[in-house]
């Protein structure tokens, strides 16, 4: 069965290169963001664990916990972190999961169910499908899923900026319409009168019947 948004997140207990976790504890009170990749040493997965290195504080600033998995071993993955820190200059403090079993990688629909019970023998064009985020806020569910294909790298800013959104509209009854970012304009949620939009965001741009505009709330 395939994972929606507002579903719980499946617990598991996991080795990773921070040792062992039980993911919903690991989690805790902040939001946690789960992304997969095909294959260690492999061109793209290193451009893109780097890049997250980066956005480490980015993501500590808001609450939320990074966590990488592939189906390669931990061992792998602590050899692997030289590369990626010498591609992009970022050091991989972030735990990656060794899921050689593919346990956590079949409970989150990233490979097919029948691909078999170990990671012996697969490359990264056998996981085509394992390029996955997972973003999973403090109530355990899922708040977004995303899955790219195996040649194309994920832009990791718009994950940062979903984010942003998602924090912003879980306080508030705003949404954020299309290109958003942190300090534009708002949209105002349908389920609220207009006495009850007055009452909480005072005078507002009206464009349409069905929209309704506001400044960002604090």
């Amino acid at each position: 069965m395939s994972l929606r948004i507002n579903d719980i997140a499946p617990d598991f207990t996991a080795e990773t290169t921070a040792g062992e976790i039980s993911f919903h504890d690991w989690v805790g009170d902040g939001y946690a963001v789960l992304f997969s990749h095909p294959k260690d040493f492999t061109p793209v997965c290193t451009t893109e664990l780097g890049y997250m290195a980066g956005l480490a504080k980015d993501f500590a600033k808001r609450n939320t916990k990074i966590l990488g998995i592939s189906v390669d071993p931990v061992e792998n993955h602590n050899k692997w972190k030289g590369d990626i820190e010498n591609l992009s200059g970022h050091k991989v403090d972030y735990p990656m999961i060794g899921d050689p079993d593919l346990k956590v990688a079949k409970l989150y629909d990233m490979l097919p169910a029948d691909v078999g019970d170990s990671s012996e023998g697969r490359t990264a064009a056998d996981n085509a499908t394992v390029r996955s985020v997972f973003v999973v806020g403090p109530d355990k569910r899922i708040k977004l899923t995303l899955t790219y294909p195996m040649t194309t790298g994920r832009n990791f800013d718009e994950i940062l900026r979903a984010l942003d959104s998602i924090q912003l509209t879980a306080k508030h009854r705003v949404a954020t319409p299309a290109q958003w970012r942190q300090g534009d304009d708002v949209i105002i949620t349908p389920a609220i009168t207009d006495d009850e939009a007055k009452d909480t965001f005072g005078d507002y741009p009206q464009p349409l019947p069905y929209l309704r505009v506001t400044k960002q709330p604090a």
